[in-house]
């Protein structure tokens, strides 16, 4: 397990030092935004169980890398922006 978080920790160090990282043009909004990210993680009211065909689960997995955040609280969000009438069918 330690060889694997070295290995974690030299990868960011490179990655840092080729200046392959950005710097977020507006801060506060992305605090925010991950903010509402985390409170819905720790909002859950009820579990449900849902199946989902393999190809989508394997895109939702890839757009949750995308995003930053797990893919369960993807879903959740996408569930949550649909009833509230923030994205349409």
């Amino acid at each position: 397990m330690m060889g694997q978080q070295k290995k974690e920790d030299d990868d960011l160090l490179k990655s840092f030092e080729n200046d392959e990282w950005k710097s977020v043009k507006d801060i506060e909004s992305e605090k925010a935004r991950y903010a509402g990210y985390a409170s819905d993680t720790f909002q859950k009211k009820k579990r449900i169980n849902i199946r989902l065909s393999e190809q989508d689960l394997t895109r939702l997995k890839a757009k949750s890398l995308e995003e930053g955040i797990p893919y369960q609280t993807l879903i959740s969000s996408l569930i949550h922006k649909y009833v509230t009438g923030q994205i349409r069918p």
